[in-house]
């Protein structure tokens, strides 16, 4: 028994909520609007929708983790799973020396950018107490001609 007061079809209720949403705020009504085409398939009852919720956090965990997922289960061919499993193996290994060598070359770039800073802020060093004889010229030029 679906003891809803607001069910997700076309009906005036929804139709005047989902207008006031989007008046109030977009988002609300994007939400309401949602909630009447899909909500449906969200189960249609609480308890429904609760466990959809739960395995969807479920499958989202397994995801984020980092590491790859697989499918471990057999296919009922021995040659094929040990040959699956191989290749499995070799591309982890592949994906773990390209993350080291993209790991070796950030640290090579790092390098050339402190080298490069340090030369430039040498440079800058030697050309501030490098000793000025153009202002010298300029004045004792000034001088000759009657400036």
């Amino acid at each position: 028994m679906n003891s809803a007061i607001i069910k997700p079809a076309w009906s005036p209720i929804t139709i005047a909520l989902m207008v006031l949403g989007f008046i109030i705020f977009w988002p609300l009504g994007m939400a309401v609007l949602a909630y009447i085409l899909w909500g449906e398939y969200m189960g249609g009852s609480r308890e429904k929708a609760e466990s959809w919720i739960a395995s969807q956090k479920g499958n989202f965990k397994s995801r984020s983790r980092g590491s790859r997922h697989y499918s471990t289960s057999a296919t009922g061919n021995a040659a094929f799973d040990e040959y699956r499993d191989e290749q499995l193996k070799r591309l982890d290994e592949e994906r773990r020396k390209l993350e080291e060598d993209r790991e070796a070359f950030e640290e090579h770039l790092a390098n050339l950018h402190k080298a490069r800073d340090r030369e430039e802020f040498d440079r800058f060093m030697r050309d501030r107490n490098a000793p000025r004889h153009d202002d010298n010229r300029a004045d004792e030029s000034g001088q000759r001609q009657g400036y």
